[in-house]
């Protein structure tokens, strides 16, 4: 398992969220980029995660953390586990007053989670390997003014689907 953080969310050419991996410890454009596809409400809940923001109501991810609170649960981890013929796989870890506890969970639910309750977030590495996509295609943020890697980020997300990441 590899630990990774989110980079962001992004649109594909047919405006489907997806949210980006990175390897935690790996420099900017290099090794791999992990692109998930999300719905809109998770990508949206992810977002407003990343930037330390609440909802003026609480969100599903929001209310199952209140829930785990509630009965003495803490997550602490999750992990996409597996990709099958282009669906992602992930688990979420919590300890509870009953002993570890292991949920079935959709990545984007999983991440969102993550986020909120600051538990690290692992890839299998055989699923990086499979779906990644070359860092230097999308670490352009940190490059603003470098409008040729954009481009070619774009024209990969014009091209991609998610049925190239079948296993």
């Amino acid at each position: 398992m590899v630990q990774v953080r989110v980079l962001g969310i992004a649109l594909d050419s047919l405006q489907r969220n997806l949210v980006l991996l990175k390897p935690l410890h790996e420099e900017t454009g290099i090794g791999l980029v992990l692109p998930v596809w999300i719905g809109s409400q998770e990508a949206t809940s992810i977002l407003i995660a990343l930037e330390g923001r609440q909802a003026p109501r609480p969100l599903s991810h929001d209310l199952i953390g209140t829930l785990f609170a509630a009965v003495g649960a803490e997550l602490q981890r999750v992990d996409l586990t597996r990709i099958d013929e282009g669906t992602f796989f992930a688990e979420i870890s919590l300890t509870t007053p009953s002993g570890p506890q292991t949920i079935d969970s959709r990545p984007s639910d999983a991440i969102a989670l993550a986020l909120r309750a600051d538990a690290p977030i692992w890839v299998a590495e055989d699923v990086l390997e499979a779906a990644g996509i070359p860092a230097e295609m999308v670490d352009f943020a940190a490059e603003a003014d470098d409008e040729e890697r954009l481009d070619e980020f774009k024209r990969f997300l014009d091209d991609v689907d998610p049925e190239d990441f079948q296993g």
